[in-house]
């Protein structure tokens, strides 16, 4: 690694942390309303008078990330730490996407800090035609709303949408250093807490050596004092990586001192699946018992190569809740969308439809995609032209034309995979039609469960029940009147023994006539 300078060489100074809050006190009494009505002002803000103009704040640069980071990465807590090296992979995977990337390095260091390096075309430093006087990759590291995946001229897919990723992490990080291999010559730039702290200072040749090099340490400021990187957690990410796309390889390194003796976690490895979705699925369901085999797998590149899917699906006979993972642009988006949306339509019309062909259709019209993916352990990613996220951490797709596109490619696949293995697909419908009848039976005793508690609270308002809940050993008295009821209730048994007082008198019926 090339000299850290003086961020990440000597290390910089955290501020000590806050003091403890002055504690709150209630006003010894309320504020005196005026003739008019209206409340005087409060201590500390601003009277009618004084609010005007220069009142008004205005945050410029980062300032607003560092203000409110909630907006950008979803809070404060271990999962937005996170979101920072998510931020900054996926730009490198972007390039991998793209073919411009053949590796990329990830390195948790012992520090606390995290370096991500790729081999792509290295960000542009040359000076920015709007900002003269700064190098693009200044105004990317320090500009909300600039980079180059606005359209699809340096990008046909991309992950980051916004042009606020990187330039989030550098608000959010109090050390941060970007090297740039372009062109035979290595750049550097250092910055810290969203401001530069210094030029764009050229290093000197480098003749086998090209791409970008990201390494930055989160902020105690923002994520507290005791925040730090999970090593399982960013071993999980960068694998995750590796077989969403299978023309990349990465590369995966950890400090020895921050491994626990006893994790899964290797100091070094690197991750590469030449078969994408398929091999990575195969890998994780080895040993078990699937109810249709092989697995229902395929990749379908839309026309002009703009855009692409892929899918791994496989149905587990053990019974046990399978899994779920879906991916825009390499993005994990754990709330699923309308991709998860069109695969999980594709998969029962599919299903209803072969049932259809073979005479069983009445077997399959209680059946929901619910019954259809009780079990089954399924991976969806797709690469679309200008996705659309709810919210700016990216958890769930949008994009409505992205169900009807993995609908309609996987519909087809899979009406193709049935037809060529029928026993295989007479194992799965049965399978799914078993998983229907177990829910509408466990529907049907909850449903039962619950009228026999209405009926239990719908007991007469007068009825002094007994403790005893079976109807062995167990007597109602009914008596005449309240009156008669409250000696009654004094002198029973209250374990054995209800009363029920009744209104009016009863009458005989051994003496009654029908007139």
């Amino acid at each position: 690694m090339a000299d850290d300078g003086d961020l990440f060489g000597g290390g910089m100074e955290r501020p000590a942390p806050a003091g403890p809050k002055p504690e709150a006190r209630m006003p010894a009494e309320a504020p005196k309303l005026s003739r008019s009505g209206a409340a005087p002002a409060r201590s500390g803000t601003l009277s009618e008078a004084g609010y005007d103009a220069s009142a008004i704040e205005v945050l410029e640069g980062l300032e607003p990330v560092r203000r409110r980071p909630g907006m950008y990465i979803g809070g404060t807590d271990e999962r937005a730490l996170h979101h920072l090296f998510a931020e900054v992979i996926d730009n490198a995977m972007d390039e991998a996407v793209a073919g411009h990337a053949t590796f990329i390095d990830v390195e948790l260091l012992e520090d606390g800090s995290v370096a991500v390096t790729d081999n792509g075309r290295g960000i542009p430093v040359d000076p920015h035609p709007k900002f003269p006087g700064k190098s693009a990759l200044e105004v990317i590291m320090t500009t909300l709303h600039a980079g180059g995946k606005f359209d699809s001229k340096a990008y046909e897919t991309s992950g980051g949408l916004h042009g606020v990723g990187v330039s989030v992490v550098n608000a959010l990080s109090d050390r941060l250093e970007v090297e740039v291999a372009r062109g035979k010559t290595l750049y550097r730039q250092l910055f810290s807490r969203g401001l530069p702290q210094g030029p764009l200072e050229m290093v000197g040749a480098v003749a086998n050596r090209r791409g970008t090099r990201v390494r930055f340490h989160p902020d105690a400021q923002i994520f507290g004092e005791g925040a730090h990187f999970s090593p399982a957690r960013l071993f999980r990410m960068a694998r995750s990586k590796a077989y969403l796309f299978g023309g990349v390889e990465i590369r995966w390194s950890c400090a020895p001192a921050l491994l626990k003796p006893e994790g899964d976690v290797a100091a070094e490895a690197v991750f590469r699946f030449p078969g994408g979705l398929r091999d990575y699925l195969a890998g994780e369901i080895e040993g078990k018992d699937l109810v249709a085999e092989p697995i229902f797998s395929g990749k379908v590149t839309k026309e002009g190569g703009h855009g692409s899917l892929e899918w791994a699906i496989a149905w587990l006979a053990t019974g046990e809740d399978g899994f779920s993972s879906s991916y825009c642009n390499t993005i994990p988006t754990p709330e699923g969308g309308t991709h998860e949306q069109g695969l999980r339509i594709a998969l029962l019309r599919g299903l209803r439809d072969h049932a259809e062909r073979i005479g069983q259709s009445k077997r399959m019209a209680q059946v929901t995609s619910d019954d259809v993916m009780a079990t089954c352990t399924a991976m969806l990613s797709v690469f679309i032209r200008e996705p659309e996220f709810q919210g700016q951490t990216k958890d769930k797709l949008a994009t409505l034309e992205a169900a009807r596109i993995v609908e309609n490619a996987v519909r087809d696949a899979f009406d193709h995979w049935l037809a060529a293995s029928p026993q295989q697909a007479l194992r799965l419908l049965d399978w799914s039609v078993d998983r229907a009848d177990e829910r509408l039976r466990r529907r049907l005793e909850k449903e039962v469960s619950r009228k026999t508690a209405t009926r239990k609270l719908r007991l007469p308002g007068k009825l002094a029940d007994c403790s005893n809940a079976g109807a062995a050993g167990s007597e109602l008295f009914i008596v005449e009147g309240d009156s008669a009821g409250g000696s009654a209730k004094q002198a029973r048994n209250r374990k054995t023994q209800a009363i029920l007082p009744l209104r009016g008198k009863i009458l005989n019926v051994a003496n009654a006539t029908r007139d």
